[in-house]
C-alpha cells in the first residue's frame, strides 16, 4: 500500500494479507479462551444427582442428530452436577460431530440405529457411562489427550483434557476406543460408586 504506484494486484493482495491476519486472530482468540477454561477448572462442588435425569438433560440438549438413550438402572451420585453434564455435553458433541462426518453432514442420513447411544451400568464399586457412535472411528488414539490438538477445522483442542480433569477430579476415568462390532467410537466414562 505505501508504493506509489500501487501495483494491479494490490487489491487482492491486501484482502489475502487481511484474511491470514484474521484467521490467526481468531485461532488465537479460540487458543487463549481454551487456555483459560482449561485452566480454571474448579474443585467439584458434590452433590446427590440422579444420573438417568442428567444423561436425559445431556441427550435432549443435542439437536443436529438423535441421541438415544438406553435405559439403565437408578443411579444416585455424589458428584458436581453442572461438571459432569459439561463432560458428557463434550462427548456427546464429539460422537454426533463423528456421525455427521459419516453422513457427509446430512443428519437426516443418520437413523436411530446410526445415531448417537448413551448407556449406563453398575459394576463392582462404579458406575459406568457409555457414549456410543458410528462414526468413522479413531484413526489415531495417540494425541486424544494432548492438550490443543484437534482433528476438527474449528476445534481447540480442550475438549477430552477437560472431560479428563473432570473425570478425574470424581475419582473416575475417560477413555476412548473404537467399537469392535461395526465402524464408531465408545466414550467410557466411570465414576466410583462413593
Amino acid at each position: 500500500l505505501a508504493r506509489e504506484p500501487l501495483p494491479e494486484d494490490w487489491r487482492e493482495d491486501s484482502l489475502r494479507g487481511l484474511g491470514g491476519i484474521a484467521q490467526r486472530a481468531d485461532a488465537l482468540t479460540r487458543f487463549l479462551d481454551a487456555y483459560a477454561r482449561l485452566a480454571r477448572l474448579p474443585p467439584p462442588r458434590r452433590q446427590a444427582t440422579d444420573l438417568p435425569a442428567l444423561i436425559s438433560r445431556v441427550a435432549a440438549l443435542e439437536n443436529r442428530v438423535s441421541v438415544v438413550v438406553r435405559s439403565g438402572p437408578a443411579v444416585t451420585l455424589p458428584l458436581d452436577a453442572d461438571q459432569v453434564e459439561q463432560l458428557l455435553i463434550n462427548l456427546v458433541r464429539n460422537a454426533v460431530d463423528a456421525v455427521l462426518t459419516a453422513t457427509g453432514g446430512d443428519p437426516g442420513a443418520a437413523s436411530d440405529e446410526s445415531a448417537v447411544h448413551l448407556e449406563w451400568c453398575k459394576s463392582s464399586g462404579d458406575v459406568e457411562v457409555r457414549v456410543v457412535d458410528c462414526g468413522p472411528g479413531l484413526a489415531n488414539s495417540a494425541n486424544l489427550f494432548v492438550p490443543f490438538f484437534t482433528t476438527k477445522p474449528r476445534g481447540s483442542g480442550i475438549g477430552l483434557i477437560l472431560c479428563r480433569q473432570i473425570a478425574e477430579s470424581h475419582g473416575g476415568t475417560v477413555t476412548l476406543e473404537n467399537r469392535t462390532d461395526r465402524s464408531g467410537c465408545v466414550a467410557r466414562l466411570r465414576l466410583p460408586l462413593d
